[in-house]
């Protein structure tokens, strides 16, 4: 009796994947958690959360994840979706170190991809981080020119190294197109507290700011208040800001999540350091467009942003990258 077409093809197809298992795994959905200690909202884990769900849509992965986890959870949900069956666990690392590389020890065959300020560790536990401080240089060119009062006020969430590099490479490119400007810089020790941000812009603007670093969110609700201006930082803000948000620094998690993504289905996920892999050479960040002020910006600091951000991708430019505590400079 002859065997059917679909199932001849059935028979082919698993001769093929036992024949082949690597190209089995690499058609086979990646099994992916997302564990994140703020709400897909926020900026820095909404753009990881956007990636995964992109490579999600294409059909690449199975993706699970988990927001609002609390620092004494993170553990006990990682544990969770690794015995789950979760093959590639993203999260941050930042306030739970010890514990994320204590689960990857007991995980070894799981890979984890965290964003983290310390060292990759064999054989799983990859690092990433967001050094998006080329875009955030020239943000502050913008910024420095577009100041009347010369004072410009940046709030951030914590004093860490990843905070602390995009607002020193931002003061910078401020003092390159004004060696006037003044800057008071001040942390509101939470990740997500819009309200507590937004008190702290208004207190930078009734001190004479007039152009403001929104590192977190409520900056910009306080410059929009005020009739003052804002710079974004990682997401691009301006849609619902139009008046306000004059420039963005953008974070782009793409190439981060589809390399790892890629290794992990080839089998050769290892212990690496993708922080590399946010900067502008690799798409990983960029400067949004003006858009609405694109005619507001005057023409000629238009012109130096465009010459710098050249230099940045020809390699004839390198933005510093400082990690230690930025310091006010107002008076």
């Amino acid at each position: 009796m002859p065997i059917a077409v679909s199932t001849r093809r059935t028979l082919i197809a698993l001769a093929l994947a036992a024949a082949l298992p690597g190209a089995a795994l690499a058609q086979a959905k990646l099994k992916v958690a997302g564990i994140y200690t703020v709400p897909f909202e926020q900026q820095w884990a909404g753009r990881i959360h956007q990636a995964l769900k992109a490579a999600e849509a294409r059909g690449e992965i199975e993706y699970k994840a988990s927001e609002n986890v609390s620092n004494a959870d993170y553990e006990r949900v990682m544990r969770e979706y690794a015995t789950g069956g979760s093959q590639l666990i993203v999260g941050e690392a930042f306030a739970v170190e010890a514990a994320a590389r204590k689960v990857a020890k007991d995980f070894p065959k799981t890979m984890f991809l965290m964003g983290s300020s310390a060292k990759p560790q064999a054989p799983n536990f990859s690092v990433f981080d967001n050094y998006i401080q080329e875009p955030a240089y020239l943000t502050g060119m913008i910024a420095g020119g577009m100041t009347k009062t010369n004072k410009i006020g940046l709030v951030g969430g914590f004093p860490i190294p990843e905070v602390n590099r995009l607002m020193h490479a931002f003061m910078t490119g401020a003092k390159e197109t004004n060696p006037k400007v003044e800057f008071t810089v001040s942390f509101i020790n939470s990740w997500f507290d819009p309200p507590k941000a937004k008190e702290a812009a208004f207190a930078m603007i009734d001190k004479g700011a007039d152009v403001l670093y929104a590192e977190r969110f409520g900056v910009s609700d306080a410059a929009k208040e005020k009739g003052k201006l804002s710079i974004g930082n990682v997401i691009n803000t301006q849609d619902k800001y139009p008046d306000t948000v004059v420039a963005s620094a953008l974070w782009k998690m793409e190439p981060t999540i589809d390399r790892a993504i890629k290794l992990a289905k080839e089998g050769k996920f290892a212990a690496e350091e993708y922080g590399q892999y946010s900067m502008m050479k690799h798409k990983g960040s960029e400067m949004a467009p003006l858009g609405t002020f694109e005619k507001k910006v005057p023409a000629d600091l238009v012109a130096k942003v465009k010459a710098k951000e050249a230099a940045i991708r020809e390699g004839k430019f390198t933005v510093k990258v400082d990690d230690s505590p930025p310091k006010s400079t107002a008076k």
